[in-house]
């Protein structure tokens, strides 16, 4: 029983009342004011504790924060037994998503009415969003007694004890469930639904005989017949009754004979594991279906000598044939196998010879059929530049593009292809002019759009880029706030690298942590599913959505992000930005009377030039939001997030306090990769914390005890360790004992020297061992250079990227001009097509630089201090393949 509200309404204020819940309900939020007016008026009931709350939460919804706060408080504090006030104050502290002060007050309000169901239901949904599983059980297990004839009770239910890994009681109360539903002969999605769900919980709980009855017993209830084949095909291969698992996989093939998933379920299940016994169902399927490339592709990974040559060929000259722009991608898996690339490149180079001789594949062709068509030629040239690229040979890939140019100046792959051969060579500059021209063929093209607005942040052309992304954005809106609306974090992310390498910190950061709120939101997105999943019966997608959420942030797009704005407060740690006005008089003293008169015509230029761009940015960032007010409801916005200002993020008092903010996340759902250790470390060392940083080095140890970046680490914590005075003697012999254990009982000097010759056959381990000798010895300088400078036995896809760290730590650590020149010299030579090792006079001439901010390039980003190592190898994007 309801216990009754401290100040009861009269029939008559009760209809209002009742009017007021109505119009809520109804988005009438001017209407339910109106009647709220007339409550309220009346002397006997200004002070209506549930009255009050209610107007407060209709003033929420119309967009007034602090007015509805006061109202609802006051009406609580008039109320204090009203589960209403109470009810009504969790959904305002929850439409602020502070979910711990909203299921308080939800409890609150159950004390008064303990089996009222929407504030059940509402608490049952913050609590799955919070992850309260415990909490969640018990309120779903209450919804269910109250409602034991509802569907959503019994599935709520069984899903609690399902998420809480109780799979057995979850089995029972669905099988419970199913018994209470009639027998169906027309299909049912939902039915069929919750039958694979049911199967599910089964498999986890590994009965797996059990879920296989269960699939074959209800087979003719199942919709999704394709799921039901994947089901049955796993649960045979799990019990090793291979041949059943064939015939199903064999089923699922002929439904899709391009799925790649189960060619390996048919690989595995395959009665002989011979290479005879795969080529033979293969080649079956290749009959069966001879459009299909899947069965001519495959076999290609497991298939050697003539046999995979063979096949290979009649790969290849399909691909060429029918002209299919990514050919190389697909066997770009291939090229891990030295003697399969020499079986490519052997098929190719023979091609072009026959091809450009007598217009056929081979020789041997001649007398046999027709000539093949002119764009053979062309596609064999374009794969093969995308070969010798991918080798890291830019000459003859250059080579290849140029001929396939001659033959077909328009065809846009062929440019891409051109300035991705560019952007590995060092030139990002041509790279993106190759893209540029690209787009120009097909503006209508959003993936050549995108690459070339890509390759523009990667030479620092910001505007260029957000310009080029006008083009695909909303009309009205600035380029820039569209991609953040529509969380384009591709283009963040590269805006921050950008920002970054130009010293523009506090533009990076302001990237940083637009791509950590899309990633808030897309966490608070999922609370509209919890109601629309169970309504709707996609109890598996829902179940995978919620083990989504929770490993959200290990995702690829947020660690980049966190790296960058970590890198960047660790800059803004060790060299905090000056006064900017103090550091412009420093500038100017050393410019002649004609220099800074020029200097002053320029600034006076660019202030007048971005106070424009930022009221016209205003002006169309007001119009879009009037032209947005009445199309959204004020009701499901969130709190409002305060702006990110470039220049407070920049000059932040802690920097390494928000640098632990990112790193956080990543220590939790990122563990399993090294850099994350890495810039624990690097933070750790900032903050003299040696625990933490024994912490990090053992959790990256963990993972590659050899890798490069971890052995640079260890000996700058075995040197930090030897200058440490007046440690408690706890740490102290903690931290002795492991230094003495990671180094096996050396000294910093003596394992860097063992480290050396151990690993005197990889370039970037001598690097890196280098590197720790200069740091430890400096006497030692030219023993040092020699090592570092030694690139005879260089990998030659990997020689530029380890040719620009080496200079990087020539002009940074070591600071040997001469060294670094004569080094700049050689590697010119070799790479004469990278901006970095370009003599001086072959740069932009100074009479330019008035016109334009004179940009850097990807190598000349601000390094970091030389205990810093986390981003030497960022200084070329990844290969992209």
């Amino acid at each position: 029983m309801k216990m009754p509200s401290a100040n009861p309404l009269p029939p008559k204020e009760n209809s209002l009342f009742k009017r007021i819940l109505k119009s809520y309900e109804q988005k009438q939020y001017k209407t339910g004011l109106k009647f709220a007016k007339q409550i309220l008026t009346n002397p006997k009931f200004s002070e209506h504790g549930e009255t009050l709350a209610m107007k407060g939460l209709i003033m929420n919804c119309l967009g007034k924060k602090d007015e509805a706060y006061e109202l609802v408080r006051r009406g609580l504090r008039n109320d204090l037994k009203s589960h209403v006030c109470w009810h009504v104050f969790g959904l305002l502290q929850r439409s602020d998503r502070k979910y711990d002060e909203a299921i308080k007050c939800y409890r609150n309000a159950l004390k008064w009415d303990k089996d009222n169901l929407q504030i059940l239901r509402d608490l049952s949904l913050l609590q799955i969003q919070m992850r309260d599983l415990e909490g969640y059980r018990d309120t779903r297990h209450q919804l269910l007694l109250l409602r034991p004839g509802q569907r959503a009770s019994w599935i709520g239910y069984a899903m609690s004890f399902h998420l809480l890994n109780d799979f057995e009681t979850a089995q029972k109360i669905l099988e419970e469930f199913r018994k209470t539903q009639t027998a169906r002969t027309s299909p049912d999605f939902e039915h069929s639904e919750f039958l694979l769900y049911q199967n599910q919980v089964m498999q986890e709980a590994d009965h797996l005989q059990q879920a296989l009855d269960h699939v074959e017993q209800y087979s003719s209830q199942i919709c999704d017949v394709s799921s039901e084949l994947e089901i049955k095909a796993q649960i045979y291969l799990k019990l090793g009754k291979h041949d059943e698992a064939h015939k199903v996989y064999e089923e699922l093939v002929n439904r899709n004979p391009e799925s790649w998933s189960y060619f390996e379920g048919l690989e595995k299940s395959c009665p002989e594991d011979t290479m005879e016994a795969k080529l033979a169902i293969y080649s079956r399927i290749s009959e069966k279906f001879p459009r299909a490339s899947a069965p001519k592709r495959l076999p290609l990974n497991f298939a050697t000598g003539d046999i995979f040559e063979k096949m290979a060929d009649e790969y290849l000259r399909k691909m060429l044939r029918k002209g299919v722009p990514p050919a190389f991608v697909t066997m770009n898996g291939l090229y891990k196998d030295p003697e399969k690339v020499t079986i490519i490149e052997r098929l190719l180079t023979g091609y072009l010879e026959s091809l450009e001789s007598v217009s056929k594949f081979s020789a041997e062709d001649e007398t046999n059929g027709e000539k093949e068509s002119p764009t053979v030629f062309l596609w064999t040239l374009f794969f093969l530049a995308q070969h010798y690229d991918y080798l890291g040979l830019t000459e003859k890939a250059l080579e290849c593009i140029e001929k396939a140019n001659q033959h077909t100046p328009t065809l846009i792959e062929l440019f891409v292809v051109e300035a991705k051969t560019h952007k590995h060579a060092g030139n990002i500059e041509k790279a993106m002019e190759c893209l540029d021209e690209a787009q120009s063929l097909d503006t209508a093209d959003r993936y050549v759009n995108s690459k070339c607005a890509k390759y523009m942040l990667r030479a620092n052309h910001v505007k260029q880029a957000e310009e080029m992304c006008a083009k695909f954005t909303r009309e009205g809106v600035p380029a820039m706030d569209n991609l953040n609306e529509m969380q384009c974090i591709w283009f963040q992310t590269e805006c921050a690298r950008s920002y970054q390498r130009q010293g523009k910190f506090g533009e990076a950061l302001k990237k940083c942590h637009e791509i950590d709120r899309h990633f808030s939101e897309i966490i608070e997105d999922q609370f509209d599913f919890h109601t629309y999943c169970m309504r709707k019966m996609t109890l598996r997608a829902y179940v995978n959505l919620l083990r989504l959420e929770d490993t959200l942030k290990s995702h690829k797009f947020y660690f980049q992000g966190a790296k960058i704005a970590i890198e960047v407060y660790l800059q803004l740690h060790d060299k905090p930005l000056k006064d900017s006005d103090k550091e412009e008089e420093i500038n100017d003293k050393n410019l002649s009377p004609k220099e800074l008169k020029k200097l002053r015509s320029k600034q006076r230029r660019a202030q007048k030039k971005a106070q424009q761009q930022k009221e016209e940015e205003e002006r169309a960032k007001a119009a879009a939001e009037k032209q947005q007010k009445n199309k959204h409801d004020p009701e499901l916005d969130g709190p409002k997030e305060e702006e990110l200002v470039p220049d407070k993020l920049a000059r932040v008092e802690k920097p390494l306090d928000q640098a632990v903010y990112f790193l956080k996340p990543l220590q939790t759902l990122a563990k399993d990769r090294i850099e994350t250790h890495l810039l624990a470390f690097e933070i750790y060392s900032r903050k003299d914390k040696l625990l933490l940083m024994l912490q990090s080095i053992k959790r990256a140890h963990s993972i590659d005890p050899d890798h490069t970046k971890l052995h640079e680490c260890l000996i700058r914590f075995a040197k930090k360790v030897e200058e440490s005075k007046d440690l408690p003697e706890a740490v102290s012999s903690v931290v002795a004992m492991e230094k003495k254990k990671f180094l096996n009982g050396k000294s910093a000097f003596d394992y860097n020297e063992c480290f050396l010759e151990k690993f005197s056959n990889l370039s970037e381990h001598r690097i890196s061992g280098a590197r720790m000798l200069h740091y430890l010895k400096p006497d030692q300088k030219d023993r040092a250079l020699e090592l570092l400078t030694d690139i005879e036995d260089f990998p030659c896809r990997d020689a530029l990227k380890l040719c620009m760290r080496i200079l990087n730590i020539l002009e940074t650590e070591v600071k040997d001009q001469t060294a670094a020149s004569n080094f700049k010299s050689r590697c010119h030579k070799l790479f004469r097509h990278a901006t970095v090792f370009a003599p001086p006079e072959t740069k932009v001439k100074e009479n330019h630089v008035d016109e334009e901010e004179t940009l850097k390039c990807d190598e000349e980003a601000p390094p970091l201090p030389s205990t810093n190592n986390v981003n030497d190898d960022d200084k070329v994007p990844e290969r992209e393949e």
